[in-house]
Order: C-alpha cells, then sequence, then structure tokens
C-alpha cells in the first residue's frame, strides 16, 4: 500500500486529477466530502457543532453551510474551533478507510489544503505527494466557468497555499495548462512507473 496526497489550489485541477487516478484503479479519498460526512446530522460530529455555534448555522434544523461559513470565515478563532471539530474526525474516517482497503492499494487522499494542515496531520502519513498547478489565467477561467465570482475566487484563493509552499513538500508536480490529455498522461505515467510498483513492493 502507498499514501499519496493529491493538492493544488482551487482551479488547478487536482479533481480531474483525482477522477483520472480512480479510473486507473486507485482508492481516492476526497478530504473535502469526509468533511461534510463528519458534520452531518446525526452525527456526533454535528451535535459538537451545534453545541459550539448555536443554532443560528441551522435552516429547519439542517446544517446551513452558508451560514456556517459566513460565520467562521469572519472570525480566525471561530474558523480554528471549527478545524478542531472537524479535522480529527476526517483523519479517523480517512484511516478506517485504510484499514478496510487491500495491502496493494494505490491510495490517493485529495486534500485542498494539505499546506496548512500538514503540521497537525504530520507529513508523514503519507508515501508521496503531488501538487497541481496552473497559471493564475486558467485557474481564474476554470473557476469563473463554475459560476464563481471574481471576489469568491480571490477571497478562496488568500485563504490557501501559494505554489511556492505546496512545491516546497511536494515530491513531484503537475503541471495542468494544456488539456486533459497532457493531465492524463501526467497521472499515467506516475501510477504506473511509480506508485503502483511501490505499493506491490511494500508487501512483496
Amino acid at each position: 500500500m502507498i499514501k499519496v496526497a493529491l493538492t493544488g489550489g482551487i482551479g488547478s485541477g487536482k479533481s480531474a486529477a483525482g477522477d483520472f487516478f480512480e479510473d486507473l484503479g486507485a482508492v481516492v479519498v476526497d478530504a473535502d466530502q469526509l468533511a461534510r460526512d463528519v458534520i452531518e446530522r446525526g452525527t456526533d460530529g454535528f451535535d459538537e457543532l451545534v453545541a459550539t455555534f448555536g443554532d443560528e448555522v441551522l435552516t429547519n434544523g439542517i446544517l446551513d453551510r452558508s451560514k456556517l461559513g459566513q460565520v467562521v470565515f469572519s472570525d480566525p478563532g471561530a474558523r480554528k474551533t471549527l478545524e478542531a471539530i472537524i479535522h480529527p474526525r476526517v483523519a479517523e474516517a480517512f484511516d478506517e478507510i485504510v484499514e478496510d482497503s487491500p495491502a496493494d492499494s494505490v491510495i490517493i487522499y485529495q486534500i485542498p489544503i494539505l499546506v496548512e494542515t500538514i503540521e497537525k496531520m504530520g507529513q508523514d502519513r503519507f508515501d508521496y505527494i503531488i501538487t497541481v498547478e496552473a497559471t493564475l489565467e486558467n485557474r481564474i477561467s476554470r473557476l469563473k466557468s463554475r459560476g464563481l465570482k471574481g471576489y469568491e475566487i480571490e477571497a478562496r484563493m488568500k485563504a490557501q497555499a501559494t505554489d511556492e509552499q505546496r512545491a516546497e513538500i511536494a515530491d513531484l508536480i503537475f503541471k495542468n495548462n494544456g488539456d486533459l490529455d497532457s493531465l492524463l498522461r501526467q497521472v499515467e505515467n506516475v501510477y504506473e512507473d511509480v506508485l503502483l510498483p511501490r505499493a506491490r513492493a511494500n508487501i512483496s
């Protein structure tokens, strides 16, 4: 088994890279999806969230992520409190997926805020780190095509690490300024030449 962190700034194309890895047979885990799952209604994460932030983050008894976002993004202290609720549960959920996966798996952990959380998670949780990069112009164009406004794009980019910070901890950088075939070739090369052999070697 080999555990790979796949990161990149918003609009860089890490989700497309993750889809390609999944098509090739990797176990792909989306950190953002885990973060949503651990605070769904009926979980202890949801109960702690409501106990901490109050009913104002709910709409008709259901978590309103827009309201929660307004609270935490305007208050760094509140954001840290939210992270303290979510991050340990996400780490536990990821560990459970790893335990349930075959011994020769290539596990791709798709995580946008790896640099920002690496101190808490520990860089040694991963055997290999890949970051996806694209020019600012390409990233903005992709995000606008998703319907994001200019001010939303700027705010989200400012909240994330820089390309330089991500590159500093990466074992490999995907350049995603061309078409999807170009990205696919990069994914195929590292999967077949590096990741799959290492996953198999670890159980031999």
